[in-house]
């Protein structure tokens, strides 16, 4: 029994050390300032989110969270830098619907949603509301369907580029209510809503978040939300779905790091956003702006962008969409 007491002894030695190192490195962590990935223009929804979770998440930490904006490409420009950062902790990816449908919609990403990344936590959810331009004459989405009808081809739609949460909500209503509209992509959501209220488009399918200011001030009129009921918070907002039977179309966002990033950095980033979600300021400020909050676990964001990629590659499919 001696002869193996010693290997033993030194077997356990050296696990109890790589516990203490590993322990050590995650209680160390973070040490320097962190790069917050939002693959989305500057004054988006995506953004929005993106701010108000990184300004509760440096508080945190005690460390600056810098946003970091890399619009294009329907969010792939953003989530193709992020794949090939270091596995560290330092980099986080903001991702949303845009990724999701990408699997399908592009041929060649540069990157491997699932396969690249590991899973924090999925931050929030909230609907569209399309919302039209106050000099185009409708005001229900009763009255924008039939204007499309009588003049197919005619009245022209923003979005924040082909693949993103915008054109898939405005493709999702097209073929659902049947009427042919044309399709102007811009360079993410900030872009494209102020092509809106300036009239250079009539129509966007708008997050509920950047569009509420705009309908407050009058600058946009909302025609219908994109959930199955009316929220609790815009009860007078009718929902598309009142007019076109089974639509429904949210949006959600939840946080990527690279693969290989040390599970213990993973539970201490989840800990931190999740403390941050928590918030009062930070809560209030998203459920003001449309959203609820989420703040599940990382297998739970998993599986959620893996159902939600089956479910875009259907709708892409069944309408044989393609990114131009």
């Amino acid at each position: 029994m001696t002869m193996f007491r010693f290997p033993l002894m030194a077997l356990v030695l050296v696990c109890l050390l790589n516990q203490l190192m590993a322990d050590g490195w995650a209680q160390d962590y973070p040490s320097k300032p962190i790069r917050y990935i939002v693959p989305s223009s500057a004054g988006s929804a995506v953004d929005t989110i993106g701010r108000i979770v990184a300004g509760g998440l440096g508080e945190i930490f005690g460390q600056q969270v810098i946003v970091d904006n890399r619009a294009g490409a329907g969010g792939n420009i953003g989530a193709a830098i992020a794949a090939k950062t270091p596995p560290d902790g330092y980099t986080l990816l903001q991702v949303n619907n845009n990724h999701a449908t990408n699997v399908t919609l592009y041929r060649n990403l540069g990157y491997d949603l699932v396969r690249d990344f590991a899973p924090v936590t999925q931050l929030a959810l909230s609907p569209y509301v399309i919302v039209v331009h106050p000099s185009l004459p409708v005001k229900s989405v009763g009255d924008l369907i039939k204007l499309a009808k009588a003049r197919p081809g005619a009245i022209n739609y923003a979005s924040a580029g082909v693949g993103s949460g915008t054109f898939m909500a405005a493709e999702l209503f097209k073929s659902q209510a049947g009427v042919d509209m044309v399709h102007v992509p811009y360079v993410g959501g900030g872009p494209a809503l102020t092509s809106v209220i300036a009239g250079e488009t009539v129509v966007y399918g708008a997050p509920l978040s950047t569009a509420l200011p705009q309908i407050r001030q009058g600058r946009l009129r909302p025609l219908g939300l994109t959930t199955t009921r009316r929220l609790s918070l815009l009860p007078d907002y009718p929902t598309v779905a009142e007019t076109v039977p089974g639509y429904e179309f949210n949006a959600w966002a939840g946080i990527l790091v690279p693969a290989k990033t040390p599970k213990e950095t993973i539970a201490a980033i989840h800990d931190a956003v999740i403390s941050a979600l928590n918030r009062p300021d930070v809560s209030k400020r998203l459920t003001d702006l449309g959203y609820v909050v989420v703040a599940g676990q990382p297998d739970e964001l998993a599986a959620y962008i893996k159902s939600e990629i089956a479910k875009m590659a259907k709708l892409i499919r069944d309408n044989n969409l393609t990114a131009k």
